[in-house]
């Protein structure tokens, strides 16, 4: 069931299935779970925890001998010299979010990585091919954690920047399972990107309660907070987060400052639990490997099942 795209080819994976780079959750853990699955695990930057990520670099050498990438969340990791040190481990692919990727593409590129830029509108994809990246991955506002004030579908900002780039698209926002996947597939995605269904993930660090959040939600069971600010955010809904949803504008980190208890503490109610629409669609806690293997089953069955019914030889005029 091994695709042979740009995307494997870039990553050197077995299925162009790329684990989302969730801060304090995108960790050697998970990402090593992903990886071994034939998928491409991601390391995180955004948590701003360089040290314990420099660590959790060196764990994946340990867990997977798999290929595996970075993310490279610019606007926090100012000041540091996580760039080099991306470079020095010779990891060969990086996704870069949260600003401008003109402050890193040459030099990662020098050092022969290869470099996707993640982009919530075709403004910013454009600004980022002029920027030399390799890659896009295009996410839409339907998919869980930071995102663009003025939110985009996937089904409308897909085919909308396919239309306008050459480069390789790798699909995030809304996407969980082998359908999904050949929807992303039929828009112009050559990959796809999964945040939520990852989170939800067995080998994911974060507490039960919240993979059980995500099991028991409805499509409808996610708010989208701080519009009139940046970032805004999509959530579960929470008792804290329906109290949120009405303001236009609020401190974000003031609400993150939970996070250890959330996350690892269970405690629903301490900080934001970043979570996309597709939560409604997940109803189980699964392995990354079940996730992986059942998502490429659905992928080829669905996209076989179409050929048969809509190829012109089966619909003769």
């Amino acid at each position: 069931m091994t695709i042979a795209n740009r995307v494997t080819r870039m990553t050197g994976t077995q299925f162009p299935i790329i684990q989302a780079p969730m801060g304090w959750i995108a960790r050697a853990r998970l990402a090593s779970a992903v990886s071994n699955a034939g998928g491409l695990g991601i390391i995180e930057t955004s948590s701003g925890e360089l040290d314990n990520i420099k660590r959790e670099v060196q764990l994946m050498r340990e867990l997977t001998d798999k290929p595996f990438g970075m993310n490279v969340a610019l606007s926090y990791v100012k000041g540091s010299n996580i760039i080099d040190f991306v470079i020095e481990q010779g990891i060969k692919f990086v996704t870069t979010s949260s600003g401008s990727p003109s402050v890193c593409t040459r030099d990662f590129q020098a050092a022969g990585i290869t470099v996707f830029h993640v982009v919530p509108t075709l403004e910013m994809a454009l600004k980022a091919i002029d920027a030399g990246v390799d890659g896009l991955v295009v996410e839409g506002g339907e998919g869980g954690g930071f995102k663009n004030p003025s939110p985009v579908s996937t089904m409308v900002l897909l085919p909308l920047v396919r239309s306008r780039v050459e480069v390789p698209i790798i699909a995030a926002g809304g996407i969980s399972d082998g359908p999904s996947m050949a929807a992303a597939f039929a828009l112009g995605a050559e990959g796809v990107q999964m945040g939520t269904r990852m989170l939800s993930c067995a080998e994911s660090p974060v507490h039960d309660n919240w993979k059980q959040a995500v099991v028991a939600a409805r499509e409808t069971d996610t708010v989208f907070l701080n519009q009139q600010s940046r970032p805004a955010l999509r959530a579960l809904r929470t008792g804290r987060t329906a109290a949120l949803e009405p303001l236009g504008k609020f401190n974000v980190m003031e609400n993150m400052a939970g996070i250890p208890q959330l996350y690892f503490g269970g405690d629903m109610e301490a900080a934001i639990p970043l979570s996309g629409q597709v939560c409604g669609r997940i109803d189980a806690v699964l392995t990354a490997r079940q996730v992986i293997d059942d998502t490429m089953a659905g992928f080829h069955e669905v996209v076989a099942g179409m050929s048969r019914q809509y190829a012109p030889a089966a619909n003769p005029a």
